[in-house]
């Protein structure tokens, strides 16, 4: 593998993490490697998917002794319940990210917290849905999409209307294979219903509902969420950031937004941005204020206003840990409840802003879209009176960030195709320069990375070292979320990552003039591949499944992944993991998950813990896929 100066290593990167390790245990301060040695050895009943207890004759555990539960329910039932469980749970959490977008949209206005950025992605959505524009106001427009956003939640009848973005083929498949979703709450109450006890004991009918009330994610709350997000805050286009716990400063306020949803980060953003808090910031000896960002925030924060991020998810405690962090203010979702412990060993004050996520030992201010600016101002003041009593003989920053470019929406890429295509005007607004580089062999496809960091494995090995196997192999990464964290803080975001392509990846940067890796934004814009994906196919005239187009996820670890991965697979897209779902203690779902829903979908998971392995397998997958298509 190609190594180039200049690149930040895995082992630079455990380098950093040990020593802020050492500060942890120099304060008797647990961190996550403390709570996981604790753990061990984890339950194997619960690793394979084999206990149940959803009622209360319960728990039981399936044993070759004991092969059925009191109730009679087998392996193959117990572990196909909890995993369409995990994947109701994962669609709520992103349809809620998504329900809350859409509250905040019905009451953006010119004179609130939340006004309207995008006013020609709130027009292409209306005429979309159907919504009168003409010679109305531009808030009227944005409150009734809003309102029908809104009932794709609960409306008693038909399906999404998002699906009708899909290729004809998918509508039609999934129509005929009664996986499309209804509602978004119906989806995520239905797959509760059928796995409470005395119900659905069908493991391929559970499997079913999986791909279902995943795609009521995919296709509905996630989307949701990131158009509306686009709509009020900016459709986000190419900027330069930086990456890693480096972009924390010494002479400066740090405070740090972390969580998922953009309405809270925004604002945050943009109180301290404004002239009188900098003004007061110096006013108490700083330089000035320095907002970074952890996890899906970080992500929306640097599309839209290049917010350095401090790292993805195993590095919140070392943010803290550095002992230059005047604040830590969280919204929702992969959030440690352990940072309120450990800002007791700080200066660090830890605020939590949702009823969603109540932590105890938190300072809890509670965000009202009405008055997101004032709150948002408010903390900011907090972090900055707080600066003075920063330790300044216990603070280490470590050394290493990386430049990176961000923000790659499917419009943004287009951009840059467009900016080729001057001899070819007719390609101009598609995808087909990107699929003529496919079809040459220049490129021989592509993979979206996605997921989050996992204990069970080296943190950000399996991302990072499977991202610049494929980059060498000349195919193309879009990243999302954790993984495009992994991708930054290795400097695989970097314009001059090229140098570690193959030939023909290098060449595509240099002619379109981006990074061998796509940085799309947060988990829930994973929603923005799904259409990427289906653009290509109906410019290539090919459904999704034929395409030399993959996802991987090598260190997930959310439910919200399941539900990823159900509406990936839905959508027709062979996904790869690193991490074994929590079903293999029966055979016939670890069958079903990666065969049998090549019968419903022509997609399925292919699962290998070795990344070096995994790679080989999508390799093999992307050229199967290529000499399908008879290129």
């Amino acid at each position: 593998m190609r190594e180039i100066k200049g690149f930040t290593t895995i082992e630079e990167m455990e380098a950093d993490a040990a020593r802020l390790k050492e500060i942890a245990c120099e304060l008797c301060a647990e961190t996550w490697e403390d709570r996981k040695t604790s753990q061990q050895p984890q339950c194997k009943f619960g690793e394979e998917g084999i206990c149940c207890r959803i009622c209360s004759m319960g728990p039981c555990r399936v044993t070759p002794k004991a092969p059925r539960g009191i109730c009679g329910a087998d392996a193959h039932a117990i572990a196909g319940r909890h995993y369409l469980r995990m994947a109701a749970a994962g669609s709520a959490a992103h349809s809620d990210h998504g329900r809350e977008i859409a509250h905040v949209l019905h009451k953006a206005s010119r004179d609130g917290s939340y006004q309207v950025k995008d006013e020609g992605r709130l027009l292409a959505l209306a005429a979309e849905w159907g919504v009168e524009t003409v010679d109305r106001d531009i808030y009227d427009v944005a409150h009734e999409v809003a309102d029908i956003g809104l009932m794709e939640y609960g409306k008693p009848f038909g399906t999404l209307k998002f699906l009708e973005r899909a290729t004809e083929e998918r509508q039609k498949l999934w129509a005929a294979e009664g996986i499309a979703p209804r509602a978004i709450d119906r989806e995520v109450a239905t797959s509760l219903h059928m796995t409470n006890m005395g119900n659905t004991s069908d493991a391929e009918v559970l499997v079913r509902q999986s791909l279902r009330v995943g795609m009521a994610d995919g296709w509905g709350g996630s989307m949701m969420g990131t158009e509306f997000t686009d709509i009020l805050f900016g459709t986000p286009t190419a900027r330069t950031t930086q990456g890693n716990l480096g972009v924390l400063e010494a002479d400066q306020v740090n405070i740090i937004v972390h969580g998922h949803d953009p309405a809270f980060s925004e604002m945050v953003v943009v109180a301290a941005e404004t002239k009188e808090m900098i003004d007061y910031a110096k006013s108490k000896g700083a330089a000035g204020i320095n907002i970074a960002g952890l996890c899906c925030t970080a992500n929306e924060a640097t599309m839209r206003h290049g917010v350095r991020m401090a790292g993805n998810f195993l590095q919140q405690e070392n943010a803290m840990l550095t002992g230059a962090v005047e604040m830590i203010c969280v919204d929702v979702q992969c959030i440690f409840p352990a940072l309120s412990r450990l800002a007791d060993c700080f200066h660090t004050k830890f605020v939590t802003t949702s009823p969603i996520c109540r932590i105890p030992g938190s300072i809890y201010v509670e965000f009202k879209t009405e008055t997101a600016f004032e709150q948002a101002r408010g903390l900011v003041e907090m972090a900055i009176d707080n600066y003075e009593n920063r330790k300044r003989d216990k603070v280490f920053i470590p050394t290493h960030t990386q430049d990176a470019v961000v923000g790659y929406p499917c419009d943004q890429i287009i951009r840059e195709l467009d900016g080729v295509t001057n001899s070819h005007l007719e390609d101009r607004g598609s995808y087909r320069p990107a699929i003529d580089a496919i079809r040459s062999g220049v490129l021989r496809g592509a993979v979206a990375m996605v997921g989050c960091n996992n204990p069970k494995v080296r943190p950000d090995y399996s991302h990072i070292q499977i991202m610049k196997e494929l980059m060498e192999n000349d195919i193309l990464v879009v990243a999302s979320g954790c993984a495009a964290q992994a991708a930054t803080k290795a400097g695989l975001l970097r314009l001059d990552a090229k140098e570690l392509c193959g030939d023909g990846l290098k060449r595509v940067c240099t002619l379109v003039g981006i990074p061998p890796v796509l940085h799309m934004g947060a988990c829930v814009d994973i929603s923005r591949m799904m259409l990427l994906v289906t653009g290509i196919a109906k410019d290539w005239g090919v459904d999704v499944t034929r395409l030399p187009i993959v996802g991987c996820a090598p260190e997930w670890m959310s439910e919200k992944a399941v539900a990823i991965a159900n509406y990936v697979v839905a959508t027709g897209i062979d996904t790869y993991l690193g991490i074994e779902p929590q079903v293999k203690g029966s055979t016939q779902m670890m069958e079903l998950i990666t065969e049998g829903t090549r019968k419903i979908t022509g997609a399925g998971y292919i699962i290998n813990k070795d990344p070096h392995a995994l790679v080989e397998s999508i390799i093999a997958g992307i050229e199967k896929k290529r000499g399908l298509l008879g290129i």
